[in-house]
């Protein structure tokens, strides 16, 4: 009551923007929670996910823009239009902002095993991850960290997933010695109920004792970091400085430090650092002419500036450009190699551990867990040799690592697919040939081969293949895959993956249809199976209990009453190597310009501002109305010679459209029984209004030139006096067809489609019987000619009875929607005001809580802070639900609906929970100090006004 739908989405994600830049967590949670709310409970038409997805990305676009008004204005803009929820132009940005489109059902098959967040080497905290991990479509993910976890960035990460319905897990990668070199084994702790859990967990004092150690290993990791710094300082900084002609400052260790923040820092972060003080130096040696020609240019994104400015002087030199050019090994010789110094004395403890080792006092940690084998830097014998001697520890393989295979080092992945499929598989045939050519490629390789005793090594494992396999019989040996994202590059794929088969149809068909460079279809394949759950009606059902008991036992009606949950069957074990294969990157790559590219409809001259979409609601939609009238006007005022016809005709078919729109969306709001707070034309959606003049404008000549007068009646001799059913069949027909044309044009649902077209058809008897009842009205009057009338009015009458169908079955599934709308708030509203009820009973198991929520005083004499906050949170959804019953449609069946299905000591508790709004003062001082900002005077106006009526009404309802 404060401030429009619009406005509320977008003050939501401005303020989670702006939490994002700070420090203060639970300031990122509350506005992660408060944007779930407003995006996913207001976004409207037949793809609220997606809807709300587009929202987001688009406000996120125009918050980091600045400087460029109309581009502001013109996104501000496209914001509103996508708050309608049209899937045409849902399905249109999501194409602009290079996201697929996701089933609403929320059941694809999406996800990631290896990404990061800002505490180890990535861009993004724990709430911006998971954000865009859900703007991306991602269901299930792995943040996986560097020898230890801090417990807050833990807490912010575990409680923005469940805000946000993600599948999170918090794996550790610890580093292993392996014959020379290091592997990276990731723990997963598993069985936590909820984020204070798994906090109590990092808690223990065994686990507390072990983070010490790991803590030592990142300081270890830091110092050989800072030393690359100081080569970068001595060697590569002249060379850079030589290479662009700009002073180049010396980078300071402190200044690095405070630039890696919470993060750990690594290579990642020092060539991100060098980038941005290469674009510091290039600033202030710019010549002030340059930065005014710039300025023309328009402005641009400080990621895509920095890259262009770099890219003036050097095209290659971006920060993955520099990280291997400099910060390499390779190019940094005299630093010393880690793998040649595993005895070192200042070597921690954690890090002289071999495989086996560091999987036993990770199982001494937590009874549940999992590990996964990275296999970066692996071949097939490491792995081979690794899971043998870790004796069943090891119950993951990181089999798909996406920037390895960008990178080209995924060349021994056959042989370890191979290997993992015939363990699981318990094939002792398979696992001895494997093993043999392991062998044998060793045999091949004398420097390998002389590698202390491998081959015996592994002749020794060829011997003991029964123990080998026995070791996975129970327990399989699964695979992961992950984009070991994290958020920074631009030359490798972002984070997410998802299975082909789970996506909607019209986004498959946009990945196959349409060459998609950006995407990338990763040669791995996971068998999935689709399964569709039926449940029976139950008392919440939109249309009745009664209505659903008498159709429940109908072949095709019972359908109606019955919820279908679709979800998908997921074969772990079947994640197998094929190309091509059916999983495809959610992430991409920007080639150069693709940025410009994409902002093209955007940037452009001023006069692009006059587009159809950039103009105000009521001018576009007078402008609809006026493109749809011309050619039904011109349709009858040329063809007819008579007055009525020719200059009423368009005025009566449109009138026609817009009564049935203004009916079905009265009848589906509320009907005669709607809330007094209501007007008949508050339920209607004009907008949708004018789209319905502007197609049913063209329908006039197509009916009645081109079917009724060309084709029938020229055509084939069919007219109202030969054959008025056979006349009206194939108009309904052809009516049909044309709206299931523009409904798809328009991409609305597919059963909008199919009721489109089967509505027409429902018309046929119903023109008919309109056609017979005019006939013998124009007869009993005198009227000469009533055929020929007739003949004229074929059209008008065709359109009437299409209406008036269309009237009814649109208006039943308007009230339709709109039930199960209510329903969705208020189950959600009851489910927080139920669950803060147990609270407050647990906090006061001897007292009467009933009592207590009538009587402040009670609550006051308790002095307890908590209870305090509960009982503000039961006024404030108390004041929702009041605003639900007198403003929202339908809302009143609705909670009578739900209240039918619940216990009499759940309405008893719900009535008491609401009986809380009697307390005027309290709840005045709560509008008044500001829950609602300084627009508050129309919201307490009307809780004081009308909190007694809704009471009463609640109490007869009950």
């Amino acid at each position: 009551m404060t401030e429009s739908r619009g406005l509320r989405i977008a003050y939501a994600v401005v303020f989670l923007l702006d939490s994002l830049e700070t420090d203060k967590v639970d300031n990122r949670l509350v506005a992660l929670q408060s944007l779930r709310e407003e995006v996913l409970t207001v976004a409207e038409g037949s793809m609220p996910k997606n809807t709300a997805r587009v929202l987001i990305e688009i406000m996120k676009e125009l918050v980091r823009v600045s400087g460029d008004e109309i581009r502001r204005l013109k996104l501000a803009r496209e914001f509103r239009i996508a708050t309608s929820g049209k899937p045409r132009l849902i399905r249109k940005f999501l194409r602009r902002y290079h996201l697929l489109e996701m089933p609403e059902e929320w059941n694809q098959i999406a996800f990631d095993d290896h990404v990061h967040d800002a505490a180890t080497k990535g861009r993004k905290s724990g709430t911006h991850l998971i954000m865009d991990a859900w703007i991306k479509g991602i269901r299930r993910l792995r943040v996986i960290y560097y020898n230890h976890i801090h417990p807050v960035s833990a807490m912010e990460l575990l409680e923005a997933a469940r805000i946000m319905g993600i599948d999170v897990r918090i794996g550790i990668e610890f580093a292993a010695q392996f014959r020379g070199k290091y592997v990276q084994l990731i723990w997963v702790p598993r069985g936590f109920v909820d984020s204070q859990d798994f906090l109590c967990f990092l808690a223990e004092p065994r686990l507390a004792d072990f983070m010490i150690r790991a803590r030592e290993v990142s300081a270890y990791r830091e110092r050989g970091v800072m030393a690359v710094l100081d080569r970068f300082n001595d060697v590569h900084r002249p060379e850079i400085e030589a290479t662009c002609a700009i002073p180049l400052p010396r980078l300071d260790r402190s200044a690095f430090k405070r630039f890696v923040g919470t993060g750990q820092a690594s290579l990642v972060h020092l060539s991100r650092f060098i980038h941005r003080q290469m674009m510091q130096a290039i600033d202030e040696n710019r010549p002030d002419s340059a930065s005014a020609a710039e300025a023309e240019r328009g402005q641009q994104d400080e990621p895509d500036l920095l890259r262009t400015k770099i890219e003036d002087l050097d095209p290659n030199l971006d920060p993955d450009e520099i990280l291997s050019r400099y910060l390499s090994p390779s190019a940094n010789p005299d630093l010393p190699d880690p793998s040649l110094f595993m005895d070192s004395p200042d070597l921690p403890d954690l890090l002289r551990l071999t495989p086996r080792e560091l999987a036993e006092e990770l199982s001494c940690l937590r009874s549940t867990f999992r590990i996964t084998l990275n296999l970066s830097n692996l071949d097939a014998a490491d792995v081979l040799e690794i899971l043998y001697d870790c004796e069943g520890a090891i119950t993951r393989l990181e089999i798909f690592n996406l920037k390895d295979y960008i990178n080209g080092k995924t060349g021994h992945l056959e042989y370890i697919d191979a290997l993992q499929r015939a363990l699981n598989s318990g094939n002792t045939i398979a696992i001895k040939r494997i093993i043999q050519e392991i062998i044998e490629g060793l045999k091949e390789n004398e420097k390998r081969a002389s590698d202390g005793g491998r081959i015996e090594k592994l002749q020794g494992i060829l011997h003991d293949i029964g123990q080998f396999k026995t070791q996975y019989k129970l327990k399989p040996l699964k695979a992961r895959i992950g984009s070991d994202s994290t958020g920074r590059s631009v030359r490798f794929h972002g984070m997410g993956l998802v299975v082909v088969e789970t996506l909607p149809k019209p986004a498959r068909l946009a990945l196959f249809r349409w060459a998609d460079d950006i995407r990338l279809m990763i040669p791995m394949r996971l068998s999935v199976n689709r399964r569709i759950t039926h449940i029976p009606h139950d008392r919440t059902h939109p249309l009745g209990p009664g209505f659903c008991r008498i159709t429940e036992s109908l072949p095709l009606l019972g359908r109606i009453c019955r919820t279908e949950q679709e979800d998908w069957l997921v074969h772990e074990d079947s994640i197998h190597m094929e190309s091509p294969g059916n999983i495809v990157t959610l992430g991409g790559v920007r080639h150069h310009g693709d940025k410009a590219e994409a902002k093209k409809g955007l940037n452009g001259p001023r006069k692009s501002c006059l587009s159809f979409k950039y103009l105000r609601t009521d001018l576009r939609n007078g402008l609809k109305v006026f493109f749809g009238f011309v050619p039904a006007f011109a349709t009858f005022f040329f063809k007819y010679d008579w007055w009525v016809l020719a200059w009423l005709g368009a005025p009566i078919w449109f009138a026609i459209t817009g009564f049935r729109n203004i009916v079905q969306s009265v009848l589906g709001g509320g009907g005669l029984r709607r809330s007094p707070l209501l007007r008949w034309n508050d339920y209607v959606s004009w907008e949708r209004l004018t789209d319905s003049l502007l197609y049913t404008g063209f329908s006039v000549p197509l009916l009645d030139l081109v079917v009724k007068t060309w084709v029938l009646d020229q055509g084939f001799g069919i007219d109202t006096m030969t054959a008025p059913i056979q006349l009206y069949a194939w108009m309904a027909l052809a009516n049909g067809i044309y709206i299931s044309g523009h409904n798809i044009f328009r991409g609305l649902p597919r059963g909008a489609i199919y009721g489109n077209f089967f509505r027409s058809i429902l018309s046929i008897p119903i023109a008919v019987f309109f056609n017979s009842m005019i006939g013998l009205l124009l007869g009993a009057a005198g009227v000469v000619g009533v055929e020929s009338a007739l003949q004229k009015w074929a059209a008008v009458i065709s359109k009437l009875a299409s209406d008036c169908v269309a009237g009814i079955i649109e208006g039943a599934a308007d009230r339709y929607a709109n039930i199960r709308r209510r329903l969705r708030d208020y189950q959600s509203k009851s489910r927080l005001l139920f669950d803060i009820y147990a609270e407050l009973e647990m906090l006061f198991p001897e007292r009467d809580v009933p009592a207590m929520l009538n009587s402040p005083a009670k609550i006051r004499d308790t002095r307890n802070a908590e209870a305090f906050d509960l009982e503000k949170i039961i006024m404030i959804n108390a004041l929702d639900m009041l605003y639900f019953w007198m403003y929202q449609p339908r809302s009143r069946s609705a909670l009578r609906q739900l209240m039918q299905g619940m216990s009499d000591e759940e309405r008893k508790i719900f009535t008491k929970t609401q009986s809380v709004l009697r307390r005027h003062q309290e709840i005045s001082l709560l509008l008044v100090n500001g829950i609602l900002g300084a627009n508050f005077m129309k919201a307490l106006a009307f809780y004081l006004d009308r909190s007694e009526e809704y009471l009463k009404d609640l109490e007869e309802t009950v």
